[in-house]
């Protein structure tokens, strides 16, 4: 299965540590996020990895060159940041069957593999890992509904009045049907082609999308304090897992 990272854009709210590189590459415990999310997605059995590059494209393309842990990388340029259905859209040539996406500022240590494996049941047309926030930090993402059944029936981007705490984390795996969808998208009030549009649409065709509890953690690094909390994080799974070995050799 191929995956889909989302690096194109450029990261204004994490400045000043995007003044001179792309959001992807800003550092967390020392390596670039776009390292923390190939090695999770190399993790899941990757063949390819689609990278949409835009704003200083060349320091992600020179950085990690044409394969990633003898996993191959394709380069797609969105030449304007117009939202995620836009970007989404610049890789529509290089993908031909179910695929996984990630976006390429999130950190994560959490249960992807449940999504993954969701999706090649043939249970579903796409599954989301999401999350339960805070009602007051929901607005920062798209937020979604589900059904008894565990589905989701519905998603509003960034809404000032969020319908609920149940938020999209940034993991997917989709169906190329989520191409036609992105074709149909119109701008939002933002100015932006909106995933939460393109997912409205698959659901109002009839299609399935199933919601994976998040299970561990992850860090959507949007501002600069969102950087220090993923590598408290990263730097206490680290020490909890030398503790489990050291008490493993004892």
């Amino acid at each position: 299965m191929k995956a889909v990272v989302l690096a194109a854009g450029e990261g204004t709210r994490l400045r000043p540590l995007t003044e001179d590189k792309p959001k992807g590459m800003v550092e967390v415990d020392g390596q670039p996020i776009l390292t923390h999310c190939f090695d999770q997605l190399v993790d899941l059995g990757a063949d390819e990895l689609v990278v949409v590059v835009g704003y200083l494209k060349q320091n992600i393309i020179e950085h990690y060159g044409d394969e990633y842990d003898g996993v191959p990388i394709t380069y797609a340029h969105q030449r304007e940041q117009q939202g995620l259905a836009h970007a989404l859209l610049s890789v529509e040539e290089h993908i031909d069957d179910d695929f996984m996406l990630m976006l390429g500022d999130n950190v994560f240590q959490a249960n992807l593999s449940d999504v993954v494996r969701r999706q090649r049941e043939d249970r579903a047309d796409a599954a989301f890992l999401v999350e339960e926030v805070p009602w007051e930090e929901a607005s920062r993402y798209g937020v979604c509904d589900t059904n008894k059944y565990g589905e989701i029936t519905d998603v509003v981007e960034k809404p000032e009045d969020p319908p609920s705490n149940l938020v999209m984390t940034g993991f997917y795996t989709f169906s190329p049907a989520i191409f036609h969808a992105c074709h149909l998208v119109q701008p939002s009030n933002r100015g932006e082609y909106e995933i939460s549009e393109a997912i409205d649409l698959l659901i109002q065709s009839g299609r399935t999308i199933d919601a994976i509890a998040l299970e561990g953690w992850r860090v959507d690094v949007g501002y600069p304090e969102d950087r220090e909390r993923a590598e408290e994080l990263l730097r206490g799974d680290t020490e909890s897992e030398a503790a489990v070995e050291s008490a493993d050799g004892d």
